[in-house]
């Protein structure tokens, strides 16, 4: 059986599971060597450039240009500029994208300054005659048309930018059947894409591929030595010889650095309804966004974790006094409980929470798995279990950084071992934080259920996070609290 390895937070530590689900320093360390590198395609002059390094700054001047045409509503324009670049941005109009057009961008680049302009006009009516709002309704035209004029600009900018080879991606196929004999086909044509292919992977070699020109360079079990040996910045999954299970832990594999990953959708040959489509020739490609659990909105969830960790050890110090209270007279074996689990990235801490049930000694306490009714638990325990009250304790932990409020719940050493080797998906669990409560909490999976359930709740949440879901969690947890749903 081959488990974690689990070290003191104090050391350096990975997850250490099987060939599908390593992390990041196994990869590293265990991926296999090539026997024939792959050529590393040169890097384009301009490798290190993004999309909206050029875009922005345009779309700013745009913004702001007409201002200088009438001081009079220069306020009211920097406000409508502030919010039609947020409104861009959340639009995904600052994304990358393969196929550049202006006239795929047109509609919704012509709607979004217009309805910031609509909105700045409603206060504008407000607070000034109607004269106002026409002359700056008219200025807000003008900067549309800017705005427009600067993309159209940024976007010609860019598209040379590749043909030119100033900006050129090393890119891979996973796959080599006759989707990725297309993709190699058309972006041989077309260098306004700016990938550049370097061959593809696949667990055996692929007649459409050799046709096609394309060299294997690998197989799956080899791809991250292909990536790491070659350069490659962009990972295209086009239709590889293997299971969508193995795709997947590749996938995994991928995401763990920082490549661009597309993907074909399993039938092409249809639309998909995806806020921010982008294709290839007539081939239709998915960007994949990676789980985001570093940056500066990991930054911002920590400190939400001590501002509310803190709070609410102040607030809740007389409930945090009851309980301990509750817990002292009905009986024995101290009023905390603390017990070794397992955290990010491997690393073990001591979790607390209230005593619920009698003392046990040390091999039951690591080994046994707790049950609905479990005859251990004592009274006053079932009414902390039922509603968690008995993890109060735990914003200790989140305020020493062994935790956070939202994310997959802490496991036992032994436990974490055995379902790691039982449940391909349980080791990703441990790529963030561990947390007081957790999605897979909150949709009915406590106790003794399903532990490859919990497993798919816990890496949804991780690949799918934002704080949002994690205000979601929160208030999903409350109400179980306040229901009383607990165990």
């Amino acid at each position: 059986m081959k488990g974690i390895a689990m070290k003191p937070a104090s050391e350096s530590t990975f997850i250490d599971q099987r060939p599908d689900i390593r992390q990041s320093a196994a990869i590293l360390q265990r991926a296999p060597r090539l026997t024939a590198a792959p050529a590393k395609l040169a890097p384009s002059r301009l490798a290190w450039a993004r999309a909206w390094m050029l875009i922005l700054p345009i779309d700013l001047v745009a913004l702001t240009g007409p201002m200088l045409s009438d001081l009079m509503y220069v306020r009211a324009l920097a406000v409508m500029a502030t919010l039609t670049v947020a409104l861009l941005a959340s639009g995904g109009f600052y994304r990358p994208r393969l196929h550049l057009s202006l006239l795929d961008e047109l509609p919704g680049l012509a709607a979004r300054p217009l309805v910031a302009a609509g909105l700045v006009a409603c206060v504008v009516a407000m607070r000034h005659e109607h004269r106002s709002v026409d002359g700056f309704m008219r200025v807000a035209a003008v900067t549309a048309v800017a705005l427009i004029a600067g993309r159209a600009c940024s976007t010609w900018a860019l598209s040379q930018g590749r043909r030119r080879s100033l900006v050129v991606h090393p890119s891979i196929l996973i796959g080599g059947g006759p989707l990725a004999a297309e993709l190699s086909a058309i972006l041989d044509r077309r260098s306004s894409y700016g990938l550049k292919l370097a061959g593809y992977v696949d667990a055996s070699e692929r007649p459409e591929a050799r046709r096609a020109g394309l060299v294997r360079l690998g197989t799956p079990d080899e791809l991250m030595a292909v990536l790491r040996e070659g350069g490659i910045e962009v990972v295209i999954i086009a239709d590889p010889d293997t299971t969508e299970d193995r795709v997947a832990a590749l996938l995994r594999e991928v995401m763990l650095d920082t490549y661009d990953i597309l993907i074909v959708p399993k039938m092409p040959q249809f639309q998909t309804l995806v806020s921010a489509p982008d294709h290839i020739g007539a081939i239709p490609v998915m960007r994949i966004q990676p789980p985001r659990v570093a940056g500066w909105r990991w930054k911002l969830k920590r400190i939400v974790d001590v501002v509310v960790s803190a709070t609410a050890l102040v607030l809740l110090s007389p409930v945090l006094a009851a309980c301990a209270v509750a817990v002292a007279v009905d009986g024995p074996g101290g009023i905390l409980f603390r017990q070794q689990r397992v955290g990010r990235e491997g690393r073990l801490f001591d979790v607390l929470k209230f005593r619920s049930m009698r003392p046990a000694d040390e091999t039951e306490s690591r080994t046994q798995w707790s049950i609905a009714a479990d005859p251990r638990v004592s009274r006053i325990g079932r009414f902390l279990r039922r509603t968690s009250l008995d993890e109060l304790p735990q914003l200790w932990n989140i305020l020493r950084g062994d935790m956070t409020l939202v994310g997959p719940r802490p496991e036992r050493p032994h436990f974490v071992e055995q379902f790691s080797a039982e449940h391909d998906l349980y080791a990703w669990r441990h790529r963030v934080p561990a947390g007081l409560t957790g999605l897979a909490q909150v949709s009915g999976l406590r106790g003794d259920t399903s532990i490859a359930d919990r497993a798919r709740f816990d890496n949804y949440y991780i690949e799918n996070w934002s704080l949002w879901l994690d205000l979601k969690v929160v208030l999903r947890t409350l109400r179980e609290v306040i229901s009383a749903a607990g165990r």
